[in-house]
């Protein structure tokens, strides 16, 4: 067990603590439903008192991961499996330790404003690391797969489904329904700024000894594309290659774990793409193919004509 190993684990393990911290010390006082998997927790609570959030939460992240591998396939990693058991683990410390506890500020307004920035620097701690809190994130996945959807508009659908729920916990206080809306709304735009500014996409320009492993990683892995240039040192004139790749957070965060894992010595510089577009593969080989069986036609037509 390398340092590197102890250190990174360590740090998911802070991040997945201080996400658990946000839910039974802000988002739980507040009553207001985020759309998250704890958030799915508490609505379950509240039909069934008797069973701790805890135990919920720990129940849905595995339904939900053993969804995600026979659905998506094994895309989650050890890392998010830890973070599955970590969390609810300790919620389930903090309802044994802190029994009583009501509310920080006794204001949900107050409460879920916390929550929002406490839970967004915990995401971009476990995101930074390729690791997530599972829960909705593998619905999302689930969603992105086999109904086509962008995976931030993914993301977001699953967030508004669970905050809907808050109707049937609290149908006289209307409030509170407003509130887990916009909460989910919102918390998901300061989400995005944690983690990885307002753009959703980044273009990442790479120089490496190691670049063949990089280019097969962003090709056959990330199944993202890339575009090769050949560059002229200023110093001392050796010609290098360059990758340049368009990825969108999750793609970036995985990217650039393989780059400091494959070669840390790599020169990377990201920069903001505020819009992108382009004509998609199949449309380009639909193109091709119609441009190829007009050459093949008009080459037997000046055959025939001879």
């Amino acid at each position: 067990m390398t340092k590197k190993f102890i250190k990174e684990y360590a740090i998911i393990t802070f991040g997945a603590a201080l996400a658990a911290a946000a839910i039974y010390f802000f988002m739980l006082p507040s009553q207001v439903v985020v759309g998250s998997g704890a958030a799915l927790a508490m609505v379950l609570n509240n039909f069934f008192p008797a069973c701790p959030v805890s135990v919920f939460s720990f129940s849905l992240n595995m339904f939900f991961l053993l969804l995600g591998f026979l659905l998506v396939g094994r895309e989650f990693g050890a890392k998010t499996v830890y973070t599955c058991i970590v969390i609810p683990a300790v919620i389930g410390i903090f309802e044994q330790v802190f029994a009583d506890f009501t509310s920080l500020t006794n204001d949900p307004f107050l409460d879920i404003l916390c929550y929002i920035l406490v839970v967004g620097l915990a995401m971009a701690i476990l995101f930074s690391h390729n690791a997530s809190s599972g829960g909705l994130d593998i619905v999302a996945k689930i969603f992105h797969k086999y109904f086509k959807m962008g995976l931030g508009t993914a993301v977001s659908v699953s967030g508004m489904m669970v905050a809907l729920l808050s109707v049937f916990c609290y149908p006289e206080d209307t409030k509170l329904v407003v509130l887990s809306l916009l909460s989910t709304y919102f918390g998901g735009m300061i989400l995005d700024r944690f983690i990885f500014g307002i753009n959703i996409k980044r273009r990442v320009c790479i120089i490496s000894k190691r670049l063949d492993d990089i280019l097969d990683f962003i090709l056959y892995e990330l199944h993202s594309g890339a575009t090769l240039y050949d560059g002229i040192g200023g110093f001392d004139g050796t010609t290098r290659r360059e990758i340049n790749a368009i990825v969108d957070k999750h793609e970036y965060l995985k990217l650039m774990d393989f780059i400091r894992e494959t070669d840390p010595s790599a020169f990377v510089t990201v920069y903001a793409v505020s819009e992108m577009r382009y004509t998609p593969k199949r449309h380009i080989q639909k193109e091709n193919k119609d441009n190829k069986e007009e050459i093949a036609e008009k080459e037997n037509t000046l055959a025939n004509t001879k």
